[in-house]
Protein backbone atom coordinates (compact mmCIF):
# COMPACT_ATOMS: atom_id res chain seq x y z
CA UNK A 1 0.00 0.00 0.00
CA UNK A 2 2.62 2.30 0.51
CA UNK A 3 4.62 1.56 -2.65
CA UNK A 4 1.68 2.99 -4.14
CA UNK A 5 0.22 5.93 -2.36
CA UNK A 6 4.58 7.22 -1.96
CA UNK A 7 3.84 7.47 -5.93
CA UNK A 8 1.57 10.37 -5.64
CA UNK A 9 3.21 13.69 -4.73
CA UNK A 10 -0.21 15.32 -4.49
CA UNK A 11 -3.48 14.57 -2.75
CA UNK A 12 -5.41 12.22 -4.79
CA UNK A 13 -9.29 11.27 -4.55
CA UNK A 14 -10.88 8.49 -6.06
CA UNK A 15 -13.73 9.23 -6.88
CA UNK A 16 -17.27 8.30 -8.61
CA UNK A 17 -19.15 11.44 -11.20
CA UNK A 18 -22.13 10.71 -9.71
CA UNK A 19 -22.09 8.89 -6.19
CA UNK A 20 -23.37 10.93 -2.90
CA UNK A 21 -20.74 9.96 -1.08
CA UNK A 22 -18.02 10.67 -3.40
CA UNK A 23 -19.64 14.34 -3.60
CA UNK A 24 -20.04 15.05 -0.11
CA UNK A 25 -16.01 14.89 0.40
CA UNK A 26 -16.11 16.80 -3.03
CA UNK A 27 -17.60 19.32 -0.86
CA UNK A 28 -15.27 19.25 1.97
CA UNK A 29 -12.33 19.50 -0.82
CA UNK A 30 -13.54 22.83 -2.30
CA UNK A 31 -14.59 24.71 0.78
CA UNK A 32 -11.17 24.04 1.90
CA UNK A 33 -9.57 24.99 -1.24
CA UNK A 34 -7.59 22.19 -0.91
CA UNK A 35 -5.32 21.13 -3.99
CA UNK A 36 -6.36 17.45 -4.88
CA UNK A 37 -6.64 15.11 -7.79
CA UNK A 38 -9.25 14.03 -8.57
CA UNK A 39 -9.79 10.37 -10.62
CA UNK A 40 -12.80 9.27 -11.16
CA UNK A 41 -13.83 5.72 -11.33
CA UNK A 42 -16.02 3.81 -13.50
CA UNK A 43 -17.33 1.29 -11.16
CA UNK A 44 -17.13 -1.52 -14.02
CA UNK A 45 -13.60 -0.77 -14.48
CA UNK A 46 -11.68 0.28 -11.33
CA UNK A 47 -8.04 1.32 -11.72
CA UNK A 48 -5.51 -1.42 -10.13
CA UNK A 49 -4.29 0.94 -7.54
CA UNK A 50 -7.87 1.70 -5.77
CA UNK A 51 -7.81 -2.02 -5.27
CA UNK A 52 -4.09 -1.79 -3.94
CA UNK A 53 -5.17 0.96 -1.12
CA UNK A 54 -8.59 -0.18 -0.30
CA UNK A 55 -9.47 -3.64 0.50
CA UNK A 56 -13.33 -2.76 0.13
CA UNK A 57 -12.37 -1.56 -3.81
CA UNK A 58 -14.72 1.50 -3.09
CA UNK A 59 -15.18 5.10 -3.63
CA UNK A 60 -14.40 7.61 -2.11
CA UNK A 61 -10.85 6.65 -1.47
CA UNK A 62 -8.59 9.52 -0.11
CA UNK A 63 -4.68 9.21 -0.68
CA UNK A 64 -2.42 11.84 0.94
CA UNK A 65 1.55 10.51 0.97
CA UNK A 66 1.51 7.29 2.85
CA UNK A 67 -1.92 7.77 4.02
CA UNK A 68 -4.94 5.72 2.16
CA UNK A 69 -8.68 6.38 4.11
CA UNK A 70 -11.45 5.03 2.31
CA UNK A 71 -14.55 5.66 4.81
CA UNK A 72 -16.44 9.07 3.57
CA UNK A 73 -16.90 10.40 7.20
CA UNK A 74 -13.43 9.48 8.26
CA UNK A 75 -11.68 11.11 4.73
CA UNK A 76 -14.25 14.00 5.47
CA UNK A 77 -13.01 14.83 9.69
CA UNK A 78 -9.53 14.38 8.37
CA UNK A 79 -9.57 17.12 6.04
CA UNK A 80 -11.31 19.35 8.46
CA UNK A 81 -8.64 18.76 11.06
CA UNK A 82 -5.39 18.88 8.20
CA UNK A 83 -6.78 22.02 6.80
CA UNK A 84 -8.35 23.80 9.72
CA UNK A 85 -9.67 26.98 8.06
CA UNK A 86 -12.65 27.43 7.38
CA UNK A 87 -13.10 24.74 10.57
CA UNK A 88 -16.48 22.54 9.36
CA UNK A 89 -16.86 20.87 12.92
CA UNK A 90 -17.01 22.59 16.38
CA UNK A 91 -15.00 23.22 18.72
CA UNK A 92 -16.11 21.80 21.98
CA UNK A 93 -16.55 17.93 22.72
CA UNK A 94 -20.70 18.44 23.19
CA UNK A 95 -21.16 20.10 20.15
CA UNK A 96 -18.60 17.83 18.24
CA UNK A 97 -20.45 14.98 20.11
CA UNK A 98 -23.87 15.84 18.28
CA UNK A 99 -22.53 16.75 14.92
CA UNK A 100 -20.95 13.22 14.64
CA UNK A 101 -25.05 12.04 15.66
CA UNK A 102 -26.34 14.28 12.99
CA UNK A 103 -24.23 12.55 10.46
CA UNK A 104 -24.88 9.27 11.42
CA UNK A 105 -28.51 9.89 10.99
CA UNK A 106 -28.02 11.25 8.17
CA UNK A 107 -26.19 8.51 6.58
CA UNK A 108 -28.72 5.76 8.32
CA UNK A 109 -31.87 7.71 7.29
CA UNK A 110 -30.58 8.94 4.03
CA UNK A 111 -27.63 7.58 2.34
CA UNK A 112 -28.81 3.70 2.84
CA UNK A 113 -31.63 4.24 1.20
CA UNK A 114 -29.67 5.41 -1.78
CA UNK A 115 -28.98 2.07 -3.70
CA UNK A 116 -32.66 1.97 -3.34
CA UNK A 117 -33.57 4.53 -4.91
CA UNK A 118 -31.16 3.74 -7.56
CA UNK A 119 -32.71 0.61 -8.07
CA UNK A 120 -34.43 -0.02 -11.37
CA UNK A 121 -36.85 -2.52 -9.57
CA UNK A 122 -40.02 0.42 -9.66
CA UNK A 123 -41.89 -1.44 -6.36
CA UNK A 124 -37.86 -1.06 -4.68
CA UNK A 125 -36.76 2.81 -5.63
CA UNK A 126 -40.88 3.64 -5.29
CA UNK A 127 -40.81 2.57 -1.20
CA UNK A 128 -37.17 4.30 -0.98
CA UNK A 129 -38.47 7.63 -2.56
CA UNK A 130 -41.73 7.64 0.40
CA UNK A 131 -39.21 7.06 3.25
CA UNK A 132 -37.23 10.16 2.04
CA UNK A 133 -39.81 12.04 1.25
CA UNK A 134 -41.36 11.50 4.59
CA UNK A 135 -38.42 11.67 6.29
CA UNK A 136 -37.33 15.02 5.19
CA UNK A 137 -40.64 16.64 5.56
CA UNK A 138 -41.39 15.68 9.07
CA UNK A 139 -37.79 17.44 9.63
CA UNK A 140 -38.45 20.58 6.96
CA UNK A 141 -38.96 22.90 10.38
CA UNK A 142 -34.99 22.25 11.28
CA UNK A 143 -33.91 23.41 8.12
CA UNK A 144 -35.60 26.99 8.45
CA UNK A 145 -33.99 27.48 12.11
CA UNK A 146 -30.48 28.51 10.90
CA UNK A 147 -28.95 29.55 7.65
CA UNK A 148 -26.99 26.31 7.90
CA UNK A 149 -28.43 23.07 9.23
CA UNK A 150 -28.72 23.91 12.84
CA UNK A 151 -25.72 26.24 12.58
CA UNK A 152 -24.99 29.68 11.25
CA UNK A 153 -22.22 28.41 9.80
CA UNK A 154 -21.42 25.85 7.02
CA UNK A 155 -20.67 22.34 8.50
CA UNK A 156 -19.62 18.90 7.62
CA UNK A 157 -23.72 18.28 8.07
CA UNK A 158 -23.93 20.71 5.17
CA UNK A 159 -21.66 18.78 3.38
CA UNK A 160 -23.49 15.66 3.83
CA UNK A 161 -27.06 16.85 3.21
CA UNK A 162 -26.26 18.68 -0.01
CA UNK A 163 -25.27 16.28 -2.09
CA UNK A 164 -28.89 14.03 -0.98
CA UNK A 165 -30.89 17.46 -1.69
CA UNK A 166 -29.22 18.01 -5.01
CA UNK A 167 -30.04 14.08 -6.34
CA UNK A 168 -33.73 14.43 -5.05
CA UNK A 169 -34.74 15.37 -9.11
CA UNK A 170 -33.04 12.31 -10.45
CA UNK A 171 -34.59 10.52 -7.63
CA UNK A 172 -37.87 11.56 -8.82
CA UNK A 173 -39.43 13.04 -5.21
CA UNK A 174 -41.24 16.25 -5.52
CA UNK A 175 -41.14 17.71 -1.62
CA UNK A 176 -44.68 19.06 -0.14
CA UNK A 177 -45.57 22.60 0.53
CA UNK A 178 -44.66 22.04 4.05
CA UNK A 179 -40.86 21.41 2.86
CA UNK A 180 -40.62 24.68 1.78
CA UNK A 181 -37.77 25.41 4.24
CA UNK A 182 -35.99 22.92 3.41
CA UNK A 183 -36.00 24.00 -0.60
CA UNK A 184 -34.66 27.46 0.74
CA UNK A 185 -31.93 26.01 2.53
CA UNK A 186 -30.77 23.89 -0.63
CA UNK A 187 -30.83 27.06 -2.80
CA UNK A 188 -28.24 28.57 -0.05
CA UNK A 189 -26.20 25.58 -0.16
CA UNK A 190 -26.31 25.20 -3.67
CA UNK A 191 -25.58 28.53 -4.64
CA UNK A 192 -22.36 28.70 -2.46
CA UNK A 193 -19.06 29.16 -5.10
CA UNK A 194 -17.77 26.10 -3.43
CA UNK A 195 -20.66 23.81 -3.58
CA UNK A 196 -20.61 24.54 -7.57
CA UNK A 197 -16.91 23.79 -7.64
CA UNK A 198 -17.46 20.96 -6.38
CA UNK A 199 -19.84 19.21 -9.01
CA UNK A 200 -19.05 16.56 -11.75
CA UNK A 201 -20.28 17.26 -15.23
CA UNK A 202 -23.03 14.22 -14.41
CA UNK A 203 -24.13 15.79 -11.19
CA UNK A 204 -24.15 18.91 -13.28
CA UNK A 205 -26.68 17.30 -15.45
CA UNK A 206 -29.20 15.42 -12.85
CA UNK A 207 -30.18 19.43 -12.76
CA UNK A 208 -30.85 20.07 -16.57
Amino acid sequence: MALVANRRSVMTLFSSPACPESHRVRVVLAVKGITVEIMDVDSHNKPEDLIDLNPYNTVPTLVDRELALYDPRAIMEYLDERFPHPPLMPVDPVSRARTRLALYRIEKDWYELVPALESRGEKTSSKARKLLRDSLTAGAEVFGAKPYFLSDEFSLVDATIAPILWRLKRYRIDLPRQAKPIQQYAERVFEREAFQASLSEVEREMME
